[in-house]
């Protein structure tokens, strides 16, 4: 394996793109699904489990998030080695990239299962007893599932920088299986509520990480091997490339995840029956998500091989298509949910009351979704994988402070809107950071950016 090697990086006419995005639409779909299914299965304990678990995501998410974003350092560092066919860094790389979400995964997980109960109280302040009994079982046994979590995240993602999806796809088929599966068995045959729909993720996490990663091993020719990866050897101008996209990529996930997390405390004030509508409306928009993050996560790939080439016109060329596509999707998807969210809601064993407020949540967001979403998370992964990680974080950062958790305190509080402020302020903060990506991307400061030397 070597730079000299004839495999030419992959066209991406629009054959390539459908090949390369289809799987990934799949294994958004199934993400989904997979939460879909927690918080459906869950729901038939009661209110307060739906409302354990969902407090515990949110925090999950803001911890996750650190360590995925470390995989888009890895991704686009990868990918743009392979456009440039200098296959020998790509592996490089693509070890380092798994050292680090290694060693990160481990010390969040000793760190959540030691504090997680000053955690949830710092965040969400008093919730009712049998809301944080069940929240604090979930987290525990979900901490433990976070290095599975990344390393099967920097596999996948070293799998998509070759242009490889399908082998994520069938993965992410495996595990939904394996998690709906034993959803039903510790549901409803062991009967261990919220514990039981986290052992199952922790069961299902584990097997995704083992089956990536020997896979990976066993590609000794691939631009992305892992052969060898237990040899550790530590080279630091790699670790610092990876780092540079990684690091503002993780400080503004993890500053957005935090500011959701301070309007996510708006809803306790509203009782456990608006908790759980705000539970159910995310798991169901999170369904228009799906081929926006397909989109997205594509980007990744495709402006990494480009640049990677030295192709700035073609990379500019495909982020438009895509990005086209990406926006008519959404609006189909936001579309039809708009229209169904009532008969989506009554899928859940929500209260009147719930059911109510759920549908009121939806129907923002998904106006929000069509408006803005586009360009507020889809065309970052454009700016990111061209090295423009800093302007991102930068946007991002300032767009949730003074417009997403601001403007939702605000309008709920002293405006009077109720918990659906918080739904506007969201829809807002899209079009904010949106709009300025845009003009970032238009005015082509990203081009004189560099990844790798």
């Amino acid at each position: 394996m070597s730079s000299s090697s004839p495999s030419a990086p992959e066209q991406w006419t629009n054959r390539a793109l459908f090949r390369l995005i289809w799987p990934i639409i799949i294994e958004q779909v199934l993400a989904v699904t997979m939460g879909a299914a927690d918080t459906l299965m869950v729901s038939q304990v009661g209110e307060f489990a739906v409302s354990g678990v969902n407090i515990v995501d949110n925090i999950n998410n803001l911890l996750v998030i650190a360590f995925m974003a470390l995989t888009t350092g890895g991704a686009v560092v990868c990918s743009q080695y392979i456009g440039r066919r200098d296959y020998k860094n790509s592996v490089v790389a693509s070890k380092h990239l798994v050292y680090i979400a290694i060693i990160v995964s481990v010390l969040m997980t000793a760190i959540t299962a030691l504090l997680r109960r000053p955690i949830i109280s710092i965040i969400y302040g008093k919730i009712e007893l049998d809301v944080m009994n069940a929240a604090l079982i979930y987290f525990l046994i979900t901490a433990l599932s976070y290095p599975f979590l990344a390393l099967y995240d920097a596999c996948a993602a070293l799998f998509r920088s070759v242009g490889n999806t399908k082998v994520p796809m069938w993965i992410a088929i495996i595990v939904n299986v394996m998690h709906i599966g034993g959803n039903l068995f510790f549901l409803f045959v062991m009967h261990m509520g919220a514990a039981g729909v986290a052992l199952s993720t922790l069961l299902s996490r584990f097997a995704a990480a083992v089956i990536l990663l020997a896979m990976l091993i066993k590609r000794d020719r691939s631009p992305v091997s892992l052969s060898g990866v237990w040899k550790v050897q530590i080279v630091p101008s790699m670790l610092k490339k990876i780092l540079h996209i990684g690091v503002p990529t993780g400080l503004e996930n993890s500053m957005f995840q935090i500011g959701r997390l301070f309007t996510q405390r708006a809803f306790p004030y509203f009782g456990t029956s608006i908790i759980a509508a705000n539970a159910v409306s995310s798991v169901v928009n999170n369904i228009s998500n799906m081929p926006g993050n397909a989109f997205s996560i594509s980007l990744l790939t495709v402006v990494g091989q480009s640049l990677g080439a030295g192709n700035y016109e073609a990379a500019k060329r495909y982020t438009g298509k895509i990005l086209r596509i990406c926006w008519l999707t959404i609006f189909v998807m936001s579309g039809l949910i708009f229209i169904f969210r009532g008969s989506l809601i009554s899928f859940f064993n929500l209260s009147p009351e719930a059911h109510s407020a759920a549908s009121y949540f939806l129907s923002v967001h998904c106006i929000s979704m069509i408006i803005g979403w586009t360009f507020s998370f889809a065309l970052p992964n454009a700016l990111r994988a061209a090295g423009d990680a800093r302007y991102v974080m930068k946007v991002g950062i300032i767009s949730m402070w003074t417009v997403r958790v601001s403007v939702a305190y605000l309008l709920t509080f002293a405006l009077g809107f109720g918990p659906v402020g918080v739904w506007i302020a969201m829809g807002l903060d899209f079009v904010t950071r949106g709009t300025f990506f845009l003009v970032r991307w238009r005015r082509g400061r990203w081009q004189n950016m560099k990844v790798i030397d």
